[in-house]
């Protein structure tokens, strides 16, 4: 009898836990239907959709690689509004071969288009105080980033991927 209510168990178990499990997979995918950035690469990295690496994406858009801080690998981008929200794990500063420097904040937000990065948040650089970057264009070798006034700068200096320097405050 023992083993008979053990079979019957385990049938009616596996049959709840596929039930369960399939309800589950229906829900992820309505999830992701419905959701508008914030945890959409979730979601994607759940159902096996990979996101291209942050340095690749920069790349196409015709931008220096390593504009942003080595550890900035976890980003949102939407292809039909262009817009980028980039996550860094800490603020941090980054010092480049021309010596100039970013800081970054834990959330860095623009526009992505073709040699631009426009409408930036999250961003400063050092021009004797710290100065809020608004917009980043690269034209050949150049690199020109709006701080206030337009600072034309090397745009080797910014195609090494380079470790970000944690700080305290932004």
């Amino acid at each position: 009898m023992d083993q008979m209510m053990n079979k019957m168990g385990t049938y009616w178990f596996n049959k709840k836990a596929t039930k369960e499990l399939s309800t589950v997979g229906g829900e992820i995918n309505s999830i992701s239907n419905s959701i508008e950035g914030g945890t959409k690469w979730l979601v994607n990295k759940i159902k096996g959709k990979m996101q291209k690496p942050l340095p690749d994406l920069l790349q196409e858009y015709d931008m220096p690689i390593g504009l942003f801080p080595k550890d900035a690998t976890n980003y949102e981008f939407n292809e039909e509004t262009r817009k980028i929200t980039v996550f860094i794990p800490s603020a941090c500063e980054v010092s480049y071969n021309d010596s100039s420097v970013l800081r970054f904040f834990t959330t860095v937000t623009g526009y992505l288009e073709k040699g631009k990065l426009t409408n930036v948040e999250g961003m400063k650089t050092k021009v004797l105080i710290w100065v809020k970057v608004t917009c980043i264009i690269t034209e050949g070798s150049k690199l020109h980033v709006t701080a206030g006034m337009k600072k034309t700068r090397s745009r080797d200096a910014y195609e090494v991927l380079r470790d970000g320097i944690r700080i305290d405050k932004f």
